[in-house]
């Protein structure tokens, strides 16, 4: 029997045991990550209930049973109360020895695709950075020169040519920020990882964004006390934190608007490589915004280099804060819809066992 535990809790897809009440009897770590709930909370609920399919799937679910056939679906969203729906393909068959009782897969497709592909875009994106990262040392010094210049002309100039010059050092200085960005992102250093309270760290963040760049916005604070601490780098971890909370503070512009920072505990969140390997990432963070919501065409890759959705946006502020999270062993994930975006890092406990 704990053979039979092991392998269930070693599958790399969410699976789920369907009574012959069709309520859940019986799900698996994977689809308590992909669900985003745990198991104690759902069992026993009706599966329709819980796991929403854009396809009319109860009846030929019904007749599979009837007949104890399987049945595959492929390339529909499937989703919950609890996160965005993904594209996925859903195969359901009889559970052997067990009558009446039926066995649901969910393969979401974009994650199997990032799993195969993960090795061929690291090296493209790692060269991509370093040419970068080149081209932003050889920029830097003819950039400084170029606003040299221009000051010196200033001193001279009526108000009219004055406007030019100004609108040359301001370029220039914009120039200069996205070339450290891309600096930033190019730097190897791996992060000097210690045991950290994340709420002295989520303190510093929401204290930093209401004196700067989000004073427009209302911080909302809904922590877990008993949180143990996360095994991270302090500092980047902070960098993480204020680059989502300045993420937030643009969607929602000048009319302002709220965010909330949750905390909270998940002991049954485990991250698995395509390699079967994989530990444990019980400690959340959930930052909300109730702005307009991720652009479409980008949701898939928001975290991917130059992938912005502002007409302005350089594309490498979520690039960097995926780079920090996984340099950490952990995950970051999106859900977004129109009034509702949220980012939700997972990462692993000091001192924690595997």
């Amino acid at each position: 029997m704990n053979s039979d535990r092991a392998i269930w809790a070693s599958l790399p897809v969410p699976a789920v045991i369907i009574a012959p009440d069709t309520t859940i009897s019986d799900l698996n770590p994977a689809a308590e990550g992909f669900l985003n709930a745990s198991a104690k909370s759902i069992i026993g609920s009706p599966v329709w209930d819980i796991i929403a399919i854009d396809h009319p799937l109860e009846a030929a679910f019904e007749r599979a049973r009837e007949n104890q056939t399987p049945l595959f679906v492929n390339d529909v969203d499937v989703g919950s109360g609890q996160r965005a729906p993904l594209q996925c393909g859903v195969q359901i068959a009889p559970l052997v020895g067990h009558e009446g009782r039926m066995l649901m897969l969910i393969t979401p497709r974009e994650l199997a695709g990032r799993v195969t592909q993960n090795r061929g875009v690291k090296s493209a994106a790692k060269s991509a950075i370093g040419m970068a990262e080149m081209l932003a040392h050889e920029i830097k010094n003819p950039l400084a020169g170029i606003t040299g210049a221009a000051q010196l002309l200033s001193m001279n100039l009526g108000a009219e040519d004055l406007e030019l010059t100004d609108l040359i050092v301001a370029e220039s200085r914009r120039i200069v920020k996205l070339l450290e960005q891309v600096d930033q992102f190019g730097n190897l250093t791996a992060p000097e990882r210690a045991p950290v309270n994340l709420h002295d760290v989520l303190d510093r963040a929401r204290r930093s964004a209401l004196l700067g760049f989000g004073g427009q916005m209302t911080i909302q604070e809904v922590y877990d006390p008993s949180l143990p601490f996360a095994l991270g780098d302090k500092d980047q971890l902070l960098q993480v934190v204020l680059n989502l909370l300045k993420n937030a503070s643009e969607a929602a512009g000048e009319r302002g608007g709220t965010i909330r920072l949750r905390t909270y505990f998940e002991h049954s969140f485990r991250l698995r490589r395509s390699d079967g390997s994989g530990h444990s990432l019980p400690l959340q963070i959930e930052i909300t915004d109730d702005g307009p919501g991720l652009p479409e065409g980008i949701k898939d890759d928001v975290f991917e280099p130059f992938v912005s959705g502002r007409e302005n946006g350089t594309g490498l502020g979520l690039a960097l804060v995926s780079k920090i999270i996984s340099e950490h062993d952990g995950w970051i994930s999106v859900s977004s819809v129109p009034g509702q975006t949220t980012f939700r890092i997972s990462l692993p406990r000091a001192g924690g066992t595997e």
